[in-house]
């Protein structure tokens, strides 16, 4: 009897240690794991990465979307892997990364045209200015309606739809078109989730939003692009393509998109091959993501870049 309640107790016990159905976390688990977060706008690119590579891999890749800036918080204090960035690290994160002992590697994934868009029915407005922009996206505009922006178009009032203050889109946006980070009107609707700008513009004939190209194409169907000339004269305006975006002729708002990887993660092989993975044959899912691939050139350099600080 006692042996057989003996039993009875190891099997017990191994079960509220162990039970059935749970994973327990082990060190080596953990380790199998790649933690990325930050820019919603990269976070396409990411994702796609990590469903092919994790086809042939036993390493997890988690993908989050707290945006540029508020990854970056994260990664600065050690929390994530590798940070998605639509923007270079501002001096704040910099320090940020430094008070905490955090080095980093940037590197270059993809190019980005960020896009603005209206809504489909929208067959009054074939191209804006930077001026025009810049009236109706400015602190304090008082551009309320279309026809404020040109007297021939309509008299309704605008629903505008943009990103949100920590997302890097936000940073680039403002800089580019109201010639100062952060300068922005308040009374719009901002969201750190594309698809929820996505569902607003194409849910009302007198919206405009903005946010990456990739949203766009993977949208055309529910959105109309319009082209944007640099300066104060329509008959400039480029449209967001593959050509114009990589060529830079497609501005101020063609974008590099950046992955910021922890020197510290990368010493782990899962990481490293992951990133290798992502400058090597996963540049074929760019196309397929939205996104424009860097010339060869540019990928070589951030290829030589990753592989003189992994053989550090």
């Amino acid at each position: 009897m006692r042996r057989t309640a003996c039993v009875s107790l190891l099997v017990l016990t191994a079960c509220v240690v162990v039970p059935v159905g749970c994973r327990v976390q082990t060190a080596s688990t953990s380790k199998r794991t790649v933690l990325i977060d930050g820019s919603s706008t990269v976070a396409p690119i990411s994702q796609a990465m990590a469903q092919q590579f994790e086809k042939t891999s036993s390493v997890k890749v988690s993908v989050g979307t707290s945006g540029t800036g508020g990854g970056f918080s994260k990664f600065s204090a050690g929390e994530t892997d590798i940070n998605n960035a639509s923007r270079p690290i501002k001096a704040s994160e910099i320090e940020a990364c430094q008070k905490n002992g955090i080095e980093y590697l940037e590197l270059k994934i993809a190019i980005d045209g960020l896009s603005v868009v209206v809504h489909p029915q929208n067959d009054w407005c074939k191209s804006l200015t930077v001026q025009q922009l810049k009236s109706i996206w400015e602190p304090e505009s008082t551009v309320k309606k279309w026809k404020d922006v040109d007297p021939e178009w309509p008299d309704e009032p605008f629903k505008l739809y943009g990103a949100d203050t920590d997302s890097g889109t936000f940073d680039y946006f403002t800089e580019a078109i109201c010639g100062k980070e952060g300068a922005s009107r308040t009374d719009y609707t901002p969201s750190a989730n594309d698809n929820f700008l996505v569902r607003g513009v194409s849910g009302d004939k007198y919206s405009l939003g903005y946010f990456g190209y990739a949203y766009y194409v993977d949208n055309r169907d529910k959105l109309k692009v319009i082209p944007i000339a640099p300066g104060s004269d329509p008959a400039t305006a480029v449209e967001p393509n593959e050509t114009t975006i990589r060529s830079g002729t497609y501005k101020p708002l063609s974008r590099p998109l950046f992955v910021y990887v922890n020197t510290k993660a990368l010493k782990r092989p899962e990481v490293a091959e992951f990133l290798k993975f992502s400058l090597n044959e996963g540049q074929a899912l760019i196309d397929e993501v939205g996104y424009v691939r860097l010339d060869e050139n540019a990928i070589n350099q951030e290829r030589q870049k990753l592989q003189q600080a992994v053989g550090k």
